[in-house]
């Protein structure tokens, strides 16, 4: 059983059995939101922008830290693969690159996409491979938005979607709400900020879990 918990925007814990994950941390007063509560034995950062490379925030003394990676790395038993992509749709000419990640965290595969700002080409969705949980910014303007985060969804075809890096309460960016991406798929849940994923319960076909930001 692994635990998935959402600090909101684009930050997410992931607990196994042995190491803690920690994905994009942001420091939360610059956004307008409460910072991570959490703490990582392995921290991905997927791109060098003030709201997703908070580590200080989510570090210990051991922490293992990837920015950018690019290619496979193994560290604390959990193997990592970094796919070069961008954070808009010139190749990064606007904003920069981002990194796609894809994670293996008690046998379950987890894929965030960080601030991805293309729809994924045919390439990079057969680099990713199978995707058992997905998380996907959907709110537009610095990022893909529902339209290209449906479908992205539709060509990877996870067991799980956990939308993120879109408008909540506090948010003190310009990003549109969540329900323009789900009201594109049938089976839609809300969660707790915190749930469990074990690989007996994922679902088929595709479910989205909307998490709670509180």
């Amino acid at each position: 059983m692994v635990i998935v918990k959402w600090h909101r925007h684009a930050c997410f814990e992931i607990r196994g059995s042995s190491v803690t994950v920690v994905i994009d941390p942001h420091d939360g007063a610059s956004l307008g939101i409460a910072p991570p509560s959490c703490k990582g034995d392995v921290i991905l950062v997927t791109h060098d922008h003030f709201d997703h490379n908070a580590v200080s925030i989510v570090a210990k003394p051991d922490s293992e830290i990837l920015v950018m990676l690019r290619g496979e790395k193994t560290v604390k038993g959990v193997y990592v693969k970094g796919i070069k992509t961008y954070h808009d749709k010139f190749e990064g000419r606007q904003r920069g690159e981002n990194t796609v990640y894809l994670f293996i965290v008690d046998g379950i595969r987890f894929a965030h996409l960080g601030d991805l700002g293309h729809v994924l080409n045919e390439s990079e969705i057969k680099e990713l491979g199978e995707v058992d949980v997905l998380f996907i910014p959907v709110g537009g303007t610095y990022t893909i938005g529902a339209k290209e985060a449906a479908e992205i969804v539709n060509k990877l075809s996870p067991k799980l979607v956990m939308p993120m890096h879109y408008k909540i309460p506090g948010l003190e960016l310009p990003l549109s709400e969540v329900d323009k991406f789900t009201s594109k798929f049938e089976k839609v849940e809300e969660k707790p900020n915190e749930v469990e994923v074990t690989k007996e319960n994922l679902p088929e076909p595709v479910t989205i879990w909307v998490l709670s930001p509180e």
